[in-house]
């Protein structure tokens, strides 16, 4: 009987340190808020000055874009490399793939019956 209470209490224990490890701190979070005001700050004063040309101004928005992504999977979903995030992980990068597949699919849709649509009418 000693031999299953030990068992039970080792798993509570376990259970409830994966419970709370997922959770970020104070830290966490305000580096996180910085990063992400920064990283928001930066595109909107490029857009509104209108300094650069406007190829250079996209590409910054979407690289900023990208690394606000990842700021806000590692800083708020606390997505990392742990053990209790794993299958997280897992069912994150499987979701981006279904969307990359639906995005790529959905182009190439588009751009294949707009070339078919542009083709001359032969007139007997």
């Amino acid at each position: 009987m000693g031999h299953i209470q030990s068992i039970q209490t080792h798993d509570n224990t376990e259970s409830q340190n994966i419970a709370f490890s997922s959770h970020g701190t104070i830290k966490s979070y305000l580096i996180g808020f910085v990063l992400s005001a920064i990283l928001t700050f930066i595109p909107f004063k490029l857009v509104m000055d209108n300094n650069l040309p406007k190829s250079i101004i996209l590409m910054v928005m979407i690289l900023f874009a990208t690394l606000q992504i990842v700021v806000h999977l590692l800083c708020f979903l606390h997505m990392d490399g742990s053990l209790t995030q794993r299958w997280n992980v897992i069912a994150f990068a499987f979701t981006m793939l279904i969307v990359a597949i639906i995005l790529v699919g959905s182009l190439w849709i588009m751009f294949n019956a707009n070339e078919l649509m542009m083709l001359p009418i032969p007139f007997d």
